[in-house]
Protein backbone atom coordinates (compact mmCIF):
# COMPACT_ATOMS: atom_id res chain seq x y z
CA UNK A 1 0.00 0.00 0.00
CA UNK A 2 2.91 2.35 0.70
CA UNK A 3 4.67 1.63 -2.59
CA UNK A 4 3.21 4.88 -3.94
CA UNK A 5 5.72 6.77 -1.73
CA UNK A 6 9.48 6.72 -2.29
CA UNK A 7 10.63 6.30 1.31
CA UNK A 8 14.26 6.88 2.24
CA UNK A 9 15.54 4.61 5.02
CA UNK A 10 19.16 5.67 4.60
CA UNK A 11 20.17 7.39 7.82
CA UNK A 12 23.77 6.84 8.92
CA UNK A 13 24.17 8.44 12.35
CA UNK A 14 26.01 7.95 15.63
CA UNK A 15 23.93 8.57 18.72
CA UNK A 16 25.12 11.44 20.89
CA UNK A 17 27.24 13.03 18.16
CA UNK A 18 26.34 16.45 16.73
CA UNK A 19 26.42 16.49 12.94
CA UNK A 20 26.58 19.80 11.05
CA UNK A 21 23.89 19.19 8.43
CA UNK A 22 23.62 22.72 7.02
CA UNK A 23 25.34 26.07 7.61
CA UNK A 24 22.97 26.92 10.48
CA UNK A 25 21.84 23.48 11.67
CA UNK A 26 23.35 20.72 13.79
CA UNK A 27 21.56 17.46 14.62
CA UNK A 28 21.92 15.07 17.57
CA UNK A 29 19.89 11.83 17.47
CA UNK A 30 18.60 10.40 20.74
CA UNK A 31 19.25 6.71 21.56
CA UNK A 32 15.55 5.80 21.57
CA UNK A 33 15.25 3.70 18.42
CA UNK A 34 11.98 1.78 17.99
CA UNK A 35 9.46 0.81 15.31
CA UNK A 36 7.81 4.20 15.93
CA UNK A 37 10.94 6.39 16.22
CA UNK A 38 13.20 4.80 13.57
CA UNK A 39 16.81 5.33 14.79
CA UNK A 40 15.77 7.88 17.41
CA UNK A 41 14.42 11.39 17.88
CA UNK A 42 16.24 14.17 16.02
CA UNK A 43 17.16 17.16 18.17
CA UNK A 44 18.21 20.19 16.13
CA UNK A 45 20.51 23.03 17.18
CA UNK A 46 20.17 26.27 15.23
CA UNK A 47 22.91 28.90 15.05
CA UNK A 48 26.24 29.37 16.80
CA UNK A 49 27.05 30.99 20.11
CA UNK A 50 23.45 31.83 21.02
CA UNK A 51 21.33 28.96 19.76
CA UNK A 52 17.84 27.53 19.52
CA UNK A 53 17.15 23.88 20.29
CA UNK A 54 14.26 22.14 18.54
CA UNK A 55 12.72 19.05 20.20
CA UNK A 56 15.15 18.29 23.04
CA UNK A 57 13.76 14.77 22.99
CA UNK A 58 12.91 12.17 25.62
CA UNK A 59 13.83 12.18 29.29
CA UNK A 60 17.09 10.40 28.52
CA UNK A 61 20.16 11.47 30.46
CA UNK A 62 22.63 10.30 27.79
CA UNK A 63 20.89 12.42 25.18
CA UNK A 64 20.62 15.46 27.42
CA UNK A 65 24.30 15.06 28.31
CA UNK A 66 25.16 15.04 24.61
CA UNK A 67 23.25 18.31 24.11
CA UNK A 68 24.99 19.88 27.13
CA UNK A 69 28.39 18.75 25.91
CA UNK A 70 27.86 20.10 22.40
CA UNK A 71 26.70 23.46 23.76
CA UNK A 72 29.14 23.70 26.66
CA UNK A 73 30.62 26.94 25.33
CA UNK A 74 27.36 28.28 23.86
CA UNK A 75 24.08 29.65 25.22
CA UNK A 76 20.62 28.24 24.61
CA UNK A 77 18.28 31.20 24.09
CA UNK A 78 15.20 29.48 22.63
CA UNK A 79 13.68 26.00 22.99
CA UNK A 80 11.13 25.03 20.31
CA UNK A 81 8.85 21.99 20.59
CA UNK A 82 6.91 20.55 17.65
CA UNK A 83 4.48 18.48 19.75
CA UNK A 84 3.93 16.85 23.11
CA UNK A 85 4.86 13.22 22.64
CA UNK A 86 7.25 11.68 25.14
CA UNK A 87 9.98 11.25 22.55
CA UNK A 88 10.02 14.98 21.70
CA UNK A 89 9.10 17.36 24.54
CA UNK A 90 10.19 16.10 28.01
CA UNK A 91 13.79 17.20 27.56
CA UNK A 92 12.56 20.76 27.06
CA UNK A 93 11.61 21.00 30.74
CA UNK A 94 15.14 20.02 31.77
CA UNK A 95 16.86 22.48 29.45
CA UNK A 96 14.46 25.26 30.45
CA UNK A 97 15.14 24.62 34.14
CA UNK A 98 18.91 24.55 33.60
CA UNK A 99 19.28 27.50 31.23
CA UNK A 100 16.21 29.68 31.72
CA UNK A 101 15.68 29.68 27.94
CA UNK A 102 11.96 30.09 27.19
CA UNK A 103 10.01 27.32 25.47
CA UNK A 104 7.91 27.90 22.34
CA UNK A 105 5.12 25.61 21.11
CA UNK A 106 1.49 25.67 20.05
CA UNK A 107 0.46 24.80 23.59
CA UNK A 108 0.29 22.01 26.17
CA UNK A 109 -1.09 18.58 25.45
CA UNK A 110 -4.87 18.58 25.42
CA UNK A 111 -6.52 15.29 24.48
CA UNK A 112 -10.10 15.52 23.25
CA UNK A 113 -12.56 13.31 25.14
CA UNK A 114 -12.50 9.72 23.94
CA UNK A 115 -15.23 7.13 23.65
CA UNK A 116 -14.86 4.81 26.65
CA UNK A 117 -14.49 1.87 24.26
CA UNK A 118 -11.91 3.61 22.10
CA UNK A 119 -8.33 2.44 21.83
CA UNK A 120 -5.56 4.97 22.46
CA UNK A 121 -1.79 5.37 22.66
CA UNK A 122 -2.15 7.51 25.77
CA UNK A 123 1.25 6.48 27.19
CA UNK A 124 2.89 8.37 24.32
CA UNK A 125 1.65 11.74 25.58
CA UNK A 126 3.65 14.26 27.63
CA UNK A 127 1.08 15.96 29.84
CA UNK A 128 3.61 17.94 31.89
CA UNK A 129 4.93 20.22 29.16
CA UNK A 130 3.51 23.73 29.20
CA UNK A 131 5.35 26.26 26.99
CA UNK A 132 6.33 29.71 28.16
CA UNK A 133 5.17 31.09 24.80
CA UNK A 134 2.06 29.72 23.07
CA UNK A 135 2.55 30.24 19.35
CA UNK A 136 -0.03 30.59 16.59
CA UNK A 137 0.14 29.87 12.87
CA UNK A 138 2.16 32.60 11.16
CA UNK A 139 3.93 33.85 14.30
CA UNK A 140 7.62 34.60 13.92
CA UNK A 141 10.43 33.73 16.36
CA UNK A 142 13.54 35.81 15.72
CA UNK A 143 17.15 36.03 16.87
CA UNK A 144 20.15 37.84 15.45
CA UNK A 145 21.22 35.13 13.01
CA UNK A 146 18.04 33.16 12.34
CA UNK A 147 14.25 33.39 12.32
CA UNK A 148 11.38 30.92 12.30
CA UNK A 149 7.86 31.13 10.93
CA UNK A 150 5.41 28.97 12.88
CA UNK A 151 3.39 26.60 10.66
CA UNK A 152 0.49 24.97 12.48
CA UNK A 153 0.12 21.36 11.29
CA UNK A 154 -2.34 19.49 13.53
CA UNK A 155 -3.22 15.90 12.79
CA UNK A 156 -0.46 13.72 14.25
CA UNK A 157 -1.33 15.55 17.47
CA UNK A 158 -3.78 18.36 18.06
CA UNK A 159 -0.92 20.73 18.99
CA UNK A 160 1.61 19.89 16.26
CA UNK A 161 3.60 22.92 15.09
CA UNK A 162 6.27 22.96 12.38
CA UNK A 163 8.92 25.67 12.21
CA UNK A 164 10.21 27.18 8.96
CA UNK A 165 13.82 28.41 9.11
CA UNK A 166 13.58 31.37 6.76
CA UNK A 167 17.33 31.82 6.21
CA UNK A 168 17.64 28.31 4.73
CA UNK A 169 14.13 27.80 3.30
CA UNK A 170 13.86 24.64 5.43
CA UNK A 171 10.92 23.34 7.46
CA UNK A 172 11.36 21.42 10.70
CA UNK A 173 8.40 19.15 10.14
CA UNK A 174 8.35 17.17 13.38
CA UNK A 175 6.34 13.98 12.93
CA UNK A 176 3.95 15.49 10.41
CA UNK A 177 6.01 14.47 7.35
CA UNK A 178 9.04 12.16 7.52
CA UNK A 179 11.15 10.55 4.82
CA UNK A 180 11.32 7.06 6.34
CA UNK A 181 7.62 6.32 7.07
CA UNK A 182 4.12 7.73 7.22
CA UNK A 183 3.01 9.53 10.36
CA UNK A 184 0.84 7.76 12.92
CA UNK A 185 -2.53 9.49 13.30
CA UNK A 186 -3.97 8.06 16.52
CA UNK A 187 -7.30 9.28 17.92
CA UNK A 188 -8.44 10.87 20.11
CA UNK A 189 -5.46 13.28 19.93
CA UNK A 190 -4.70 12.48 16.31
CA UNK A 191 -7.25 13.55 13.74
CA UNK A 192 -7.24 12.48 10.10
CA UNK A 193 -9.34 15.40 8.88
CA UNK A 194 -6.87 17.83 10.45
CA UNK A 195 -3.93 15.82 9.15
CA UNK A 196 -5.13 15.89 5.55
CA UNK A 197 -5.90 19.61 5.77
CA UNK A 198 -2.40 20.23 7.15
CA UNK A 199 -0.84 18.32 4.28
CA UNK A 200 -2.77 20.50 1.85
CA UNK A 201 -1.41 23.60 3.60
CA UNK A 202 2.14 22.34 3.04
CA UNK A 203 1.54 21.87 -0.69
CA UNK A 204 0.97 25.63 -0.96
CA UNK A 205 4.34 26.43 0.61
CA UNK A 206 7.69 26.63 -1.17
CA UNK A 207 10.00 25.05 1.40
CA UNK A 208 13.09 23.58 -0.22
CA UNK A 209 13.78 20.91 2.41
CA UNK A 210 12.22 19.29 5.48
CA UNK A 211 14.14 18.26 8.59
CA UNK A 212 11.81 15.75 10.31
CA UNK A 213 11.58 14.48 13.87
CA UNK A 214 12.93 11.07 12.87
CA UNK A 215 15.19 10.04 10.01
CA UNK A 216 16.85 12.02 7.26
CA UNK A 217 15.82 15.02 5.21
CA UNK A 218 12.85 15.19 2.85
CA UNK A 219 14.61 16.66 -0.15
CA UNK A 220 11.70 17.21 -2.55
CA UNK A 221 8.95 18.13 -0.12
CA UNK A 222 6.12 19.24 -2.40
CA UNK A 223 6.27 16.05 -4.48
CA UNK A 224 6.64 13.97 -1.33
CA UNK A 225 3.69 15.58 0.43
CA UNK A 226 1.48 15.05 -2.60
CA UNK A 227 2.48 11.38 -2.53
CA UNK A 228 1.47 11.28 1.15
CA UNK A 229 -1.95 12.68 0.24
CA UNK A 230 -2.35 10.09 -2.52
CA UNK A 231 -1.29 7.31 -0.14
CA UNK A 232 -3.79 8.37 2.51
CA UNK A 233 -6.61 8.51 -0.04
CA UNK A 234 -5.64 5.02 -1.25
CA UNK A 235 -5.71 3.79 2.35
CA UNK A 236 -9.13 5.37 2.81
CA UNK A 237 -10.45 3.60 -0.28
CA UNK A 238 -9.08 0.27 0.95
CA UNK A 239 -10.76 0.71 4.35
CA UNK A 240 -14.05 1.75 2.75
CA UNK A 241 -13.94 -1.29 0.46
CA UNK A 242 -13.52 -3.60 3.45
CA UNK A 243 -16.50 -1.96 5.18
CA UNK A 244 -18.49 -2.22 1.97
CA UNK A 245 -17.66 -5.94 1.78
CA UNK A 246 -18.93 -6.57 5.30
CA UNK A 247 -16.04 -6.00 7.70
CA UNK A 248 -17.63 -4.27 10.67
CA UNK A 249 -14.81 -3.77 13.20
CA UNK A 250 -11.43 -2.05 13.18
CA UNK A 251 -9.64 -5.31 13.99
CA UNK A 252 -11.24 -7.09 11.02
CA UNK A 253 -10.38 -4.22 8.66
CA UNK A 254 -6.74 -4.03 9.81
CA UNK A 255 -6.35 -7.79 9.44
CA UNK A 256 -7.26 -7.49 5.75
CA UNK A 257 -5.73 -4.12 4.82
CA UNK A 258 -2.40 -4.38 6.68
CA UNK A 259 -1.35 -7.92 5.75
CA UNK A 260 2.05 -8.99 7.13
CA UNK A 261 2.32 -6.03 9.51
CA UNK A 262 4.83 -6.19 12.38
CA UNK A 263 2.74 -7.19 15.42
CA UNK A 264 4.24 -4.30 17.41
CA UNK A 265 2.63 -1.87 14.96
CA UNK A 266 -0.87 -3.39 14.97
CA UNK A 267 -2.23 -1.04 17.68
CA UNK A 268 -1.00 1.99 15.71
CA UNK A 269 -2.50 0.59 12.50
CA UNK A 270 -5.82 0.08 14.29
CA UNK A 271 -5.80 3.67 15.50
CA UNK A 272 -4.86 5.00 12.09
CA UNK A 273 -7.72 2.99 10.60
CA UNK A 274 -10.03 4.44 13.23
CA UNK A 275 -8.84 7.94 12.26
CA UNK A 276 -9.80 7.25 8.65
CA UNK A 277 -13.18 5.91 9.78
CA UNK A 278 -13.84 9.02 11.87
CA UNK A 279 -12.93 11.21 8.90
CA UNK A 280 -15.26 9.28 6.58
CA UNK A 281 -18.04 9.43 9.17
CA UNK A 282 -17.59 13.22 9.37
CA UNK A 283 -18.00 13.34 5.60
CA UNK A 284 -21.03 11.02 5.82
CA UNK A 285 -19.45 8.24 3.78
CA UNK A 286 -20.01 5.68 6.54
CA UNK A 287 -22.34 5.23 9.51
CA UNK A 288 -21.09 4.39 13.01
CA UNK A 289 -23.40 2.15 15.02
CA UNK A 290 -23.16 0.54 18.45
CA UNK A 291 -23.49 -3.22 18.65
CA UNK A 292 -25.24 -5.06 21.49
CA UNK A 293 -21.87 -5.65 23.17
CA UNK A 294 -21.15 -1.91 23.16
CA UNK A 295 -18.53 -2.12 20.39
CA UNK A 296 -18.67 0.35 17.52
CA UNK A 297 -19.40 -1.15 14.11
CA UNK A 298 -19.33 0.56 10.71
CA UNK A 299 -21.53 0.48 7.64
CA UNK A 300 -21.27 2.28 4.29
CA UNK A 301 -23.74 5.01 3.45
CA UNK A 302 -25.89 3.81 0.55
Amino acid sequence: MADDISFNNSFDIEHGVADQISPLVRRIVAPNASPFTFKGTCTYIIGKGEVAVIDPGPMNEDHLAAIRHELRDEKITHILVTHTHNDHSPGARVLHAETGAPTYAYGPHVTPPADENQMSLDAANDREFDPVHNMEHGDVIEAEDWSFECVFTPGHTANHMAFALREENALFSGDHVMAWATSVVAPPDGNMTDYMNSLEILTKRKDGLYWPGHGGAVSNPNTFVRAFITHRRMRERAIFERIDKGDRTVAAIVDRVYKGLDERLVPAAQLSTLAHIEDMANRERIIVETADNGENIYRPVR
